[in-house]
Parts: C-alpha cells; structure tokens; sequence
C-alpha cells in the first residue's frame, strides 16, 4: 500500500516536471524563433514558399467558412432583432462581430487544421529522418531554413486571410439578411458605416497577427521537437505531434482571444 502511495506521487511529480521542462524549452525556442527572424540573412524564396502555402493554399476554406459564418450570423441576428425592432442594426452586427471576433479566430482555426498540421508533420519527418541534424552537421542554422519563413509568412498571410474572410463574410450576410430576408441594402451598408470604426479593424488586425505567432510557434515546435520526452519514434511520434499541435493551438488561440477581447473592451 505505501510503495502504491510513493509511486502514485512519483508519477504526479515526473508529470508536473515534463511539463514544466516543456513550458520552458517553448519559450527558449519562441525567444530563438524571433531573434533570428529580426537577424539577417533573411531567405525571401522560403518565406514566398510559405506564403504560398499557408496563405493562397487556404483561400478556399477561408472563402467557404467566411461565407457561411456570415450566412448564419445573419439568420440568427435578424430573427434577434427583430424581437427588439432593431433589424436596420443587422449590417453592423455582423460587421462587428467578424471583424473584431469571428474573423481573426476561424481564420485561425481553419489554417491550423490546413496548414499548420502539416508544418508540424513535414517539421517532424525532417526531424526523424535526420535532415535537421544534417543542417546542425554542415554548420547551418536550422531555424533559418526551417523555422523562421514560416513565421514571417504566417505574420503576412494571416493579417490578409483574416480580411478576406471578414469581406466574404459580410456579404454573406448581405445574401441572407438582403436578398433573403428583406433588408434594404442602403440600411445595411450604411449603419455599418456609421457603426464600425477604425479602432474594431486594428483589434482585429491585432488578433490575427497574435495568432500567427501562437500557430506557428506550437506547430513548429512540435515537429521541431519530434522524439523528446515521451512522445516516443518514429510515424507515431509523427502522428501525436501533429494531432498536439492542432489541439493546443486551437485552446491557446480561444485562450488568447478572450485574454485580449478583455483587454480590447
């Protein structure tokens, strides 16, 4: 019974310190990560790579979840308003909660589940196939070749995808509250010109450039770090990694979301 007990602690204790070895080797390589993102030399022809793949390659997702998203906000914002005789507000109702909230997060979410499992999958068999180990080998800086262009793509792709999903998404809603529903168009465009200002685009813009940092950073570090501590070799380590990275991910930008909407508010 008491060797039961001891072990019983020891496995909490061994958890508690995994964890806590694996918050500090994220911020050592979150703190490596921008330092030689701001040095030179910078590899442009990665970083378009990048852009490409993160950015253009998520174009459709973004264009089918910005729409629908915006489709259904109108829908249920319309039947709510009008309980309060307040449906010429619908335009900036829907403006405003994809700008400032909905934009930024599903834009987030859905690269991570495209794009950023498979950073952390490609990252990862480089690492079990021992091609970074080559780069340390031939006296190149692996965060140059592998790490750094996906952040600099992901802080100019995400910006963009976010407003393009916020654009799809009002006139989604224009779809749905205009041509379906029966709002005059003039009511919808112009209470969101008076409603929506300068300060509800930079929170957005804000937000997707946060998320950019928190996708990239935990993808890349998941498959950077493939085979450390328990997570074991090989495809499923692979396979793990990949499916971390998208989970926390998605909690650390739901959890940074609501960190700087109370800031923002």
């Amino acid at each position: 019974m008491k060797g039961g007990k001891i072990w019983v602690f020891k496995a909490i204790g061994g958890a508690f310190l995994a964890f806590l070895r694996d918050i500090g080797r994220m911020g050592v390589f979150l703190f490596d990560s921008a330092y030689y993102t701001i040095a030179p030399p910078y590899k442009w022809r990665l970083v378009i790579q990048q852009v490409w793949f993160l950015g253009y390659k998520s174009l459709v997702v973004i264009f089918m979840t910005g729409a629908f998203a915006g489709m259904v906000l109108a829908l249920q914002l319309f039947h709510t308003l009008r309980k309060f005789g307040a449906v010429s507000l619908l335009g900036p109702g829907i403006a405003l909660s994809l700008i400032r909230e909905l934009g930024p997060v599903f834009a987030a979410l859905m690269v991570t589940g495209r794009a950023g499992s498979a950073l952390t999958a490609e990252i990862g068999i480089m690492r079990i196939s021992e091609q970074i180990d080559c780069l340390y080998v031939m006296a190149l800086n692996p965060f140059k070749y592998v790490i750094v262009p996906n952040f600099i793509a992901a802080l100019i792709a995400f910006p963009l995808l976010t407003a393009i999903f916020d654009v799809v998404g009002i006139f989604g809603g224009y779809a749905v509250g205009v041509e379906l529903l029966g709002l005059s168009s003039g009511v919808y465009f112009d209470e969101m010109k008076n409603h929506v200002r300068m300060d509800d685009i930079m929170i957005g813009f804000y937000k997707s450039l946060a998320f950019a940092v928190i996708v990239t950073w935990v993808c890349c570090y998941k498959g950077f770090y493939v085979g450390h501590g328990n997570s074991g070799h090989g495809a499923r380590a692979v396979s793990k990694a990949t499916t971390d990275a998208v989970v926390q991910s998605s909690v650390l930008v739901l959890l940074w979301d609501y960190l700087l909407g109370s800031f923002f508010i």
